[in-house]
């Protein structure tokens, strides 16, 4: 079994404050040994993406800025800020669009070796009427996926 790792996609979601540290960690077992790149993205979807822009200062920022939005999203800055105290190198690339498709592409596009996903908790009520953005890149991503669970789970 080949255990070496070039890229490793890291998936920042909405909801992910309050397990930021707990992907940091995953993504740092696999990253920190085997010397990989991480790719920090988050997926907005387009409402997502204009309110953040707003929130920032950016009220006129297009789909061509949301590198210039991720980077100054607060999760982002954090994980940075991680990746960067244990040495590990890492890209930023964010994607407006579907958030499970869009994770999917990104880790196709970046030859991706893992997926780190986190995701909440919900009912089977609720996922089966709505499905699940973790459960769609679990099953659609052309690499293996590491989920990460809330403290609370």
């Amino acid at each position: 079994m080949d255990l070496s790792f070039e890229t490793i996609v890291l998936a920042v979601g909405p909801q992910d404050d309050d397990r930021l540290d707990r992907l940091a960690q995953a993504v740092l077992q696999v990253a920190k040994p085997t010397d990989a790149t991480v790719v920090l993205t988050h997926v907005f979807t387009q409402e997502q993406f204009e309110n953040v822009a707003a929130e920032i200062d950016l009220p006129n920022a297009t789909t061509e800025d949301v590198n210039t939005v991720l980077k100054r999203h607060q999760s982002v800055r954090r994980l940075e800020r991680l990746l960067e105290e244990h040495d590990v190198d890492y890209d930023l690339r964010g994607v407006v669009g579907d958030v499970s498709d869009g994770i999917v592409s990104l880790a196709g596009e970046t030859n991706a070796d893992r997926v780190v996903v986190s995701g909440a908790t919900r009912s089977p009520v609720g996922k089966a009427m709505f499905g699940s953005t973790t459960q769609d890149v679990l099953l659609g991503a052309p690499c293996p996926v590491t989920y990460v669970r809330s403290p609370a789970e």
